[in-house]
């Protein structure tokens, strides 16, 4: 399997080599045109030129001067360029080679070459000419043309050798090939910082994932530094799944360990005093009292696990579907549930204040759901509401939603507990007795079954008093 530092560097290199050789070729190919249009341009002045010299020369019946030599060696010194002038039988009368000697006098070229010259008043072409040249050259030819009669009296070939040229062009290619190992070289070198740069905090990652799946749940990764922003985006979502993990992983070890104590306390209970009657260590005449506490103990312990058992079916169906909610007046659900407390209201002597409005306020829900929100709510008012404090119920409308808030008088929760006390099993007084018969789930139902309406429910606590409030949706 490739890693992301050998795909990115083979990616760039193989995009730069394409690149560079494109545009070397592109290059090369201009240059070449260039070269062989401005060496044709000027064969073809000196070409016409010199037709015009050998013109002039014919004119005044000395072609076979020694001039006439002289100036054409000249010409191909000045313009490195060789000269052949034919006749009108294509046979070589003048070169611009030095000296009687020369190879190119005396031999004929094809006639047809003649014609073509003459047609097209001149020619410009690549290649060799057998007859002349076997090495390629760039060629020029021109007619030459009488002063005197204005007919075609030979021709004159300018040519230049292609090799210059095309030494120009293997050393452009030679340039081209070194400039491109050096960008690649560079590019590769750069690309291997960037790179590993880049695949670092990926490592990190992958180590700190490595870490979370041993049991390292405190593994996180760096954030900022020189990170690229969709790196950082993906180790901050690492870091928040990370300690999302870690706190349900928390919630299961504290569900489990409040689970254990809670169900180990009466069970001890049970099985003691069940042990106490059948091994005679409980005389006779006390077994009912000990029953009726056995049987309190195990209604304790049904409780509990039907409690359980509604959340689990609450949080399976994600919510209270609309076929189960009904229209119903939330002053009368308060009324019929404060009723259900007056004894222990009456017990500890409590002052009732009730502020609702003097109208019937509506709402659409599960009524036994919202009814089972007030009763626990006030349970848990009248619980820890102190002896002969206040005792709070009220409701307003805001809006589209209907704010109920039940208070107490007691003790302040502290800050620190207020974002804990709608978790399951929790419970801010952890020495509290048993006879208040608390499991830490009154108020994790409450939430839970407010959120499955879709609504919200929020807790404050001060100076002495603690009010629960929770929306509930209006209707007409």
């Amino acid at each position: 399997m490739k890693s992301t530092f050998s795909r990115q560097v083979s990616t760039t290199v193989l995009i730069l080599l394409m690149a560079l050789l494109m545009l070397g070729g592109a290059f090369r190919v201009l240059v070449g045109q260039y070269l062989e249009h401005n060496t044709h341009d000027q064969l073809r002045t000196d070409a016409a030129a010199l037709a015009e010299l050998v013109a002039a020369y014919e004119a005044a019946g000395d072609l076979d001067h020694e001039n006439l030599r002289t100036n054409l060696t000249l010409s191909a010194l000045v313009s490195g360029a060789d000269t052949v002038v034919l006749d009108s039988r294509g046979q070589v009368t003048h070169c611009s080679d030095a000296g009687l000697q020369c190879r190119h006098l005396g031999l004929t070229i094809n006639p047809e070459f003649l014609d073509l010259v003459y047609t097209n008043g001149f020619n410009i072409d690549s290649g060799s000419i057998p007859e002349l040249y076997e090495e390629s050259r760039y060629f020029v030819s021109v007619p030459i043309r009488s002063h005197q009669t204005g007919s075609n009296i030979g021709i004159v070939i300018v040519s230049m050798p292609m090799g210059d040229t095309q030494a120009l062009m293997e050393g452009i290619a030679d340039i081209q090939v070194t400039v491109s190992l050096l960008v690649i070289l560079v590019a590769v070198v750069i690309m291997s910082i960037t790179t590993r740069n880049q695949c670092r905090p990926l490592r990190e990652m992958a180590q700190a994932a490595r870490d979370f799946g041993h049991g390292n749940l405190k593994a996180r990764v760096r954030t900022g530094g020189h990170n690229t922003e969709e790196v950082d985006e993906l180790a901050m979502a690492f870091n928040n799944m990370a300690e999302s993990l870690e706190k349900s992983e928390y919630q299961r070890q504290e569900f489990v360990a409040n689970v254990s104590h809670e169900l180990k306390t009466p069970m001890t209970t049970i099985g003691g005093y069940i042990d106490g009657m059948l091994d005679g260590t409980i005389p006779p005449e006390r077994h009912r009292y000990y029953m009726q506490i056995v049987s309190d103990e195990t209604k304790r312990l049904s409780r509990l696990v039907r409690s359980m058992l509604d959340i689990s079916k609450l949080q399976d169906r994600g919510g209270i579907p609309e076929e189960k909610k009904t229209r119903f007046d939330m002053e009368e659900c308060i009324g019929e549930v404060l009723i259900t407390f007056e004894q222990k209201i009456l017990a500890k002597n409590l002052d009732v204040r009730v502020d609702l409005p003097e109208h019937p306020v509506f709402t659409r829900a599960e009524k036994d759901a919202v009814t089972q929100v007030i009763y626990n709510l006030l349970d848990n008012a009248v619980k820890f509401c102190s002896e002969g404090g206040e005792l709070g119920l009220k409701l307003c409308i805001g809006g589209n939603k209907i704010y109920t808030t039940v208070s107490n008088e007691g003790n302040t929760i502290p800050p620190e507990e207020l974002p804990l006390v709608f978790d399951r099993f929790h419970k801010i007084d952890k020495a509290r007795n048993r006879s208040q018969e608390g499991w830490g789930l009154g108020l994790y139902i409450v939430k839970t079954l407010v959120c499955s309406h879709g609504e919200n429910i929020s807790v404050a606590s001060r100076d002495g008093k603690t009010e629960f409030t929770f929306t509930m949706p209006l209707v007409n």
